[in-house]
């Protein structure tokens, strides 16, 4: 592209271009005019002259040949003179170059037949013009002759060719002079000008950085002043633009809840990242799709179907089975409305409330374990009471039978009740464990030899496997005791008479790995998740009988959790159950 600067430039040379050669060619033809009448009138008056001289010294008869000869010389032209019919009487010496003497007469005579006196212009064959200036001779009254005068035009094309000379070189001076100081002054303007136009495209481009120079005051200054001016606001609208984008980003994207946005025409325009992940979807399946093409769960459909229908606000509760598990939902729906009540779409937030289900569930399920837990020591004691309040008392038999059972149901009462305490204890910020190193392979044998009556029992057979003598951790020895004596105590009551359970321990560099293993009853597969839930029993009858109180593997979790470790179970019916405890040797204290 041609710059401005350029064109500029271009324009004011045509144009003092033409002015100069316009001037020139006025000029030149004034000079001309002007020369070319001096000549005629200086020519006149020679003419004049020398007819007056002819007369006053007596006529053409009186006329000697060498004063025209002396004419010639002194006027530097042909003089001729001839007779009333136009014969040569006297002619000076031809110039050089002229017409033949035959020729010379021939036009004399055409030229005084069409006028008594005048002047002619006549072109010659070998490039050049002759004029002709003629008068008649008065002698007594009558016109005896004529005076002619012919001169070439060289005199005059020379001084022509002097005058354009002239011209030329003066007005090419003056082309010069204004040349190099309109460029100066369409420099000092156009610079500015090219300054900010560059800046404008750059700015036009998004570059928001770009400023042009500052340092004039004129009106161009006030152009490049403006355009910075200009330039940064919108930086400083770009930027708070950028900062409230990326604001609005991080929080549509880090929200926590599904959003999906369907414009007006019911295409979907954006879902956030938890969106694609509680839904396990790209955007390349939804952005820019009709909401009933890629939706396939009718219940949200629904939803988005109410909202473009009646323009209200919409939350509903709704549960919406997912291929890696069913999720509970709280959808929260609203219309967006522009200025002047323009409808632009709606906006869906998707609140996972599966959690919240999921603990409500377990709080009634506590409550109701509690009370049936609770309500059957207490009728038990109740209803024993009341017997002895009858008069079994008198019974000794019946009195010593009947006070065993409700100091057993007592008994249980208080381990549920200790249970409880003991688990709220562990569920609370301010649970404080016993830190200490020791030997965590003598703490199995103890928990061993204090199990291991209960195993002869059924005939279980305790097998304990350890890698080394001393093994030893950082951790509250009696909580891990507890959690040990649970496991083991669990799997002894859970395995038939004749079985086995299997006690071993390992290390790594900075991990101590703790397996207990039988070959008991096991579990389904849907029951592994729940069996760390307060009072959630496999086999209820076999663990009530065993006066287990369904809280002992909530508080194992909580203690291993407490010491920054891992519990896992892996399980089969008929086979048996493997819990595998992870302890750090060091306890980091966060």
């Amino acid at each position: 592209m041609i710059k401005f600067r350029t064109r500029l430039l271009f324009a004011l040379i045509t144009l003092i271009f033409a002015v100069l050669i316009g001037l020139g060619l006025l000029l030149g033809q004034l000079y001309k005019s002007y020369y070319l009448n001096a000549f005629d009138e200086r020519l006149k008056k020679e003419t004049g002259m020398i007819s007056s001289y002819i007369e006053d010294e007596g006529g053409i008869l009186a006329l000697k040949s060498g004063t025209i000869h002396t004419f010639s010389k002194v006027l530097n032209a042909r003089v001729t003179i001839v007779d009333i019919s136009g014969v040569i009487i006297y002619d000076s010496k031809p110039l050089k170059d002229a017409s033949s003497y035959d020729e010379h007469q021939s036009v004399i005579r055409s030229m005084i037949k069409k006028d008594a006196a005048g002047h002619h212009l006549i072109e010659a064959e070998d490039g050049y013009d002759l004029h002709y200036y003629w008068r008649p001779i008065d002698q007594s009254g009558a016109d005896e002759g004529f005076v002619l005068l012919s001169t070439k035009m060289t005199e005059i094309n020379k001084a022509y060719q002097q005058i354009w000379w002239i011209l030329i070189i003066s007005l090419g001076f003056a082309f010069i002079v204004i040349l190099l100081l309109g460029t100066r002054i369409m420099n000092r303007y156009t610079k500015p000008i090219e300054a900010a136009t560059n800046t404008a495209i750059e700015l036009a481009k998004g570059n928001y950085r770009a400023r042009t120079y500052e340092d004039q005051i004129d009106e161009t200054g006030m152009l490049s002043a403006s355009i910075n001016i200009l330039a940064r606001n919108l930086q400083e609208m770009r930027k708070s633009q950028e900062m409230h984008q990326d604001r609005l980003a991080a929080l549509i994207e880090n929200m926590g809840s599904g959003l999906i946005l369907i414009d007006k025409k019911g295409y979907i325009s954006l879902i956030n990242r938890p969106y694609k992940e509680l839904f396990r979807v790209h955007d390349a399946e939804y952005t820019n799709k009709l909401y009933y093409e890629v939706i396939q769960h009718q219940e949200v459909t629904s939803i988005i179907e109410e909202l473009f229908m009646t323009e209200q606000k919409v939350r509903k509760q709704i549960f919406i089975p997912l291929s890696h598990g069913r999720q509970h939902f709280e959808i929260y729906g609203v219309p967006i409305i522009g200025t002047n009540d323009v409808w632009k779409g709606i906006l869906l937030v998707f609140h996972d409330i599966s959690e919240l289900k999921k603990l409500e569930q377990v709080r009634k399920d506590f409550v109701a374990n509690v009370s049936h837990e609770l309500k059957t020591p207490i009728t038990s004691i109740k209803g024993f009471s009341e017997t002895l309040l009858d008069g079994a008392m008198e019974d000794k038999e019946a009195l010593e039978a009947f006070l065993n059972i409700i100091l057993q149901e007592s008994d249980r009462l208080q381990s549920l009740i200790q249970d409880l305490l003991d688990l709220s204890k562990m569920e609370q910020l301010g649970f404080h464990l016993s830190i200490q190193q020791y030997n965590l392979k003598t703490t199995l044998e103890e928990v061993l030899a204090i199990l291991n009556k209960k195993a002869d029992e059924k005939e279980i057979k305790l097998q304990f496997e350890a890698d080394r003598e001393s093994i030893l951790i950082e951790g509250d020895a009696d909580r891990l005791k507890q959690v040990f004596l649970n496991l083991v105590s669990n799997a002894i009551s859970y395995t038939p008479n004749g079985g086995q359970v299997f006690l071993r321990i390992s290390e790594s560099a900075a991990k101590i790995f703790v397996e207990v293993k039988d070959t008991g009853i096991g579990m389904e597969e849907s029951e592994v998740p729940r069996i760390f839930e307060r009072f959630y029993r496999v086999d209820k009858a076999r663990s009530r009988n065993s006066g287990g109180t369904g809280l002992g593997l909530a508080i194992v979790k909580h203690i291993v959790e407490a010491h920054k470790g891992n519990i896992s179970v892996t399980s089969e019916v008929g086979k048996g159950t493997t819990f595998l405890i992870e302890l750090n040797k060091r306890f980091h204290d966060e």
